[in-house]
């Protein structure tokens, strides 16, 4: 799927894209609430070890800005232009701990439990996705997440990634029998996404 990139908006210069129906732009102060919602959402936070409390939630709006500033990518917000000014994230980080596919760049979303089922997420992964390789230069991007999430599992194989699995692990921050130790890891090249892009897929 085709996106284009906008001037930036702010003074910062991050990267805005866009695509028929989102746009992932930086973080506003006014997506705090929203967010710290979402994330207090029992259905949203299934698949991580703990809905998050409001400061929790601020922090890592913290956290995604400090990563942009330092690597120029990161968890843009999800507009949704006519339906809501703040669905959700998508975009691209670096994890912070230590695995046999690290270190590497995870493509990753999440967005409210309204907005599910109506394609956003993968819509804002393949612009993302395009990004990574097109403008950002990897040579591949990796996903993962709690093997019993089939929503987003869904959504890795849309975008044309891949699993083998043998390359899925326990997740290291968390205790081996913790509910959602097991994690499964999915895969993409530039050759392969520009394979599956120039398909129509």
């Amino acid at each position: 799927m085709a996106f284009r990139m906008t001037a930036p908006l702010s003074q910062s210069g991050l990267p805005i894209l866009r695509t028929k129906r989102v746009i992932l732009r930086e973080w506003r102060d006014s997506d705090l609430t929203p967010f710290a919602a979402m994330n207090a959402d029992q259905a949203v936070m299934e698949h991580f070890p703990a809905p998050l409390r409001a400061l929790e939630s601020d922090a890592l709006v913290e956290r995604i800005r400090a990563h942009f500033a330092k690597h120029h990518f990161g968890l843009w917000a999800i507009e949704i232009p006519n339906v809501t000014p703040f669905a959700g994230f998508c975009g691209l980080a670096v994890p912070q701990f230590e695995a046999k596919f690290t270190p590497c760049v995870e493509i990753g979303w999440r967005l409210a439990s309204e907005y599910w089922g109506r394609g956003y997420a993968t819509e804002a992964a393949r612009a993302v996705l395009a990004y990574a390789f097109d403008t950002v230069g990897l040579d591949e991007v990796v996903s993962f997440t709690a093997a019993q999430n089939a929503r987003s599992i869904n959504v890795m194989s849309k975008i044309g990634m891949q699993r083998n699995t043998e390359d899925d692990f326990n997740h290291p921050l968390l205790p081996k029998d913790h509910r959602i130790s097991k994690h499964v890891l999915y895969r993409i090249s530039r050759n392969a996404h520009r394979s599956t892009h120039h398909i129509g897929r």
